[in-house]
């Protein structure tokens, strides 16, 4: 079984939405040609991982059919993992987890954490490839009605910890699970805030974390002006701020849809937090 990356620094994982409808670059990509030169200028740029998704999972998106996920996901795979890009796939479905990592992939990002495809889990502890687990209620079309809770921090900790137990007990070893507080589902912008203002709470699990906040709607309420909430394409600049106070509290990695910003701020918190080491 391979080893997870860990490359001494927070790691960044490349957004590539082979999708009509992702909240911010649908239908940028959904080309197989569009979306392989994409996916090389994101491992050009510095992503130690592509994240190759054909299912938008943005506030409102109706599922996809596992057919139609697959026809848009695996020739863009294939193509980047002959490349050398090391890929990961943004799926809830096992048969699509299964053929993206027969086409190549390494890991299967998984945003409903084994809850979405009662199959997931098994089809995973079969395979060669790592596993991220996020913290998950229910899909797009209903999940922000679930966004109730007593203690954000407290709640996601514990059911993330649920999702780990299962996973471990369907045979996927711990030294292969990634977990990720899933800003942004089931979760208002003060959630997301608390989740991130108390990530120690979460690292208690001792698993790599991912932070998957780029471009989110809780970005564009907190820059909103007269004119309303920031743009998803003007909310790069925040997110790679937040990205350099991840790496200097040494989260494991980010998931974003611009590499290079993030790979410079991810230098600048190397050398505040440990010069001799630069």
């Amino acid at each position: 079984m391979r080893k997870l990356p860990q490359p001494g620094r927070t790691l960044v994982m490349g957004v590539l939405n082979v999708t009509p409808d992702s909240f911010s670059d649908g239908g940028d990509f959904l080309n197989t040609e569009a979306a392989v030169a994409h996916g090389l200028h994101l491992a050009a740029a510095g992503a130690d991982l592509v994240d190759v998704g054909g299912e938008s999972t943005r506030p409102g998106a109706q599922r996809v059919d596992p057919n139609a996920e697959l026809g848009r996901v695996i020739p863009v795979i294939e193509r980047l993992a002959a490349a050398g890009v090391p890929v990961s796939v943004d799926t809830m479905s096992a048969e699509v987890a299964a053929a993206a990592v027969g086409a190549g992939a390494v890991l299967v990002n998984d945003v409903s954490g084994g809850l979405a495809d009662r199959d997931m889990l098994a089809t995973v502890a079969g395979l060669d490839a790592w596993y991220l687990a996020m913290h998950w209620r229910g899909h797009s079309t209903n999940m922000q009605q679930l966004a109730t809770y007593a203690d954000v921090v407290t709640e996601v900790r514990d059911e993330l910890a649920q999702r780990v137990a299962v996973a471990t007990a369907a045979g996927i070893g711990r030294d292969r699970l990634i977990i990720d507080p899933g800003l942004g589902f089931a979760k208002t912008s003060a959630h997301n805030w608390e989740l991130l203002r108390r990530l120690d709470e979460l690292a208690e699990l001792g698993l790599p974390i991912l932070i998957g906040a780029s471009r989110k709607r809780f970005f564009g309420e907190l820059l909103a002006d007269a004119a309303g909430p920031r743009p998803p394409r003007e909310r790069d600049a925040a997110t790679a701020a937040l990205t350099a106070l991840l790496a200097v509290n040494g989260v494991w990695g980010v998931r974003t849809h611009t590499v290079g910003p993030h790979r410079d701020a991810i230098s600048v918190a190397g050398m505040l937090s440990n010069p001799a080491g630069r």
